[in-house]
């Protein structure tokens, strides 16, 4: 692809920018993750086992794997404004599938088209967002942060909702939660219609460079124990909820503990900035998933509300920057050329050990019978990333230095 040389001119980068984000909003911060939220009344009054609230999370994450590796086809026949657009409505109509219906078959796949749409407004709208930060040098850093805060906006936005509206309408009230939910997607998909979508971005059969898996080998499993533990700790963060509710929390703590979260997709940027300049081979990604290891086993040492909201700013502030941290590693590594396909690669690692990751430990947990034990493999797979993040050396010269 070549990127075009600056954006459409009535819109100001930021907003513009900031107006993609929305899809990744809609799409990963409400659809994928507020589920964690909805899950356990969900669980109680649909009567699930735990590998089934698992699969739910499986196979919303079978389609962002499959959505991300068809996207580049999809803009290619349909646009960047339709990839984007129609990626986000269909997130929106399978939040409202989620509200409508009980039934198993239909929740899967409402979960599936979730994923699906996801990956296309993702992948479109940060193709687009990288195309129009790169217009501006002098700001391209802070610029394409704004997109890659969308996530963090959802969670922040779904935790001030759904504890609320499950504490105000008692026990069966999933559904309301989900309606409430799509409601909010319908408002932020809104700005998405009134703004231009265009780009000169445009698709070429340019040369590949060669990519050998074996010299990142343990990079690449620590990336799939990576996408394993954290969306193990995103599926059963539930848990963490039920022991705030336990520990005489009421739905303010249990919204604060999971809008913290949320909240930490604003500073890892800062956090992180002198880490990710490290050209180390896998040295910034071991310590970026050390903390995230360290955020999810906190909960092992205490249940109070306190305690719990320490797990939640450690975990989230880590696992926001691990993408980057990967981006980093093939920038260092690589040269331009090469760089699609290393991290197609990465996404594929990545994208495999989330979709095996929730329901294998939700069979762990059926099979020992307590809920702990979904956190501690958590904890233990994220760890274990770290230490083969740890292992990888350096595979080339460095070839551009990374902001």
């Amino acid at each position: 692809m070549r990127a075009p040389d600056r954006p459409p001119p009535d819109a100001h980068p930021a907003r513009l920018i900031l107006t993609l984000s929305l899809a990744a909003t809609v799409g990963l911060g409400i659809g994928r993750f507020a589920y964690a939220l909805v899950l356990p009344d969900m669980r109680e009054d649909l009567g699930w086992s735990y590998s089934a609230a698992g699969f739910m999370n499986t196979i919303n994450a079978v389609g962002y794997l499959v959505g991300a590796l068809v996207a580049s086809r999809l803009i290619q026949r349909v646009g960047w404004s339709a990839a984007i657009r129609g990626g986000t409505l269909a997130c929106v109509a399978a939040l409202a599938t989620c509200a409508l219906t009980g039934n198993f078959v239909a929740l899967s796949l409402a979960r599936l088209v979730l994923g699906l749409g996801a990956a296309a407004g993702f992948v479109a709208g940060g193709a687009l967002a990288a195309a129009i930060a790169q217009s501006r040098p002098e700001r391209a850093n802070f610029l394409l942060s704004l997109f890659y805060a969308g996530p963090g906006i959802g969670i922040l936005a779904s935790g001030l909702i759904a504890p609320f509206t499950l504490q105000y309408f008692g026990p069966g009230s999933w559904w309301l939660v989900w309606w409430a939910l799509t409601l909010l997607s319908v408002v932020m998909t809104a700005p998405l219609f009134l703004i231009r979508i265009e780009s000169g971005v445009r698709f070429s059969e340019g040369s590949h460079a060669a990519f050998a898996i074996l010299p990142v080998l343990i990079y690449l499993a620590g990336y799939f124990l990576f996408g394993a533990g954290y969306i193990a700790y995103m599926t059963f963060m539930t848990f963490m909820i039920a022991y705030v509710r336990d520990g005489g929390g009421g739905a303010a703590a249990q919204a604060a503990f999971w809008s913290l979260i949320g909240l930490s997709a604003f500073v890892t940027p800062w956090v992180w900035r002198g880490v990710l300049a490290l050209d180390r081979g896998g040295l910034a990604t071991a310590i970026i998933l050390g903390t995230n290891a360290l955020g999810a086993a906190l909960p092992m040492l205490g249940h109070s509300p306190a305690w719990l909201a320490v797990s939640a700013v450690v975990f989230g502030v880590a696992f926001f920057a691990v993408v980057g941290s990967t981006t980093a590693f093939v920038r260092f590594n690589y040269p331009p050329q090469a760089w699609p396909t290393a991290i197609a690669a990465m996404t594929i690692s990545f994208g495999v050990g989330q979709t095996l990751g929730p329901i294998v430990v939700g069979a762990i947990t059926d099979a020992l019978g307590s809920l702990s034990y979904a956190l501690n493999v958590s904890a233990a797979l994220l760890a274990l990333g770290a230490v083969a993040a740890l292992c990888q050396r350096k595979v080339g010269p460095a070839r551009e230095p990374v902001p």
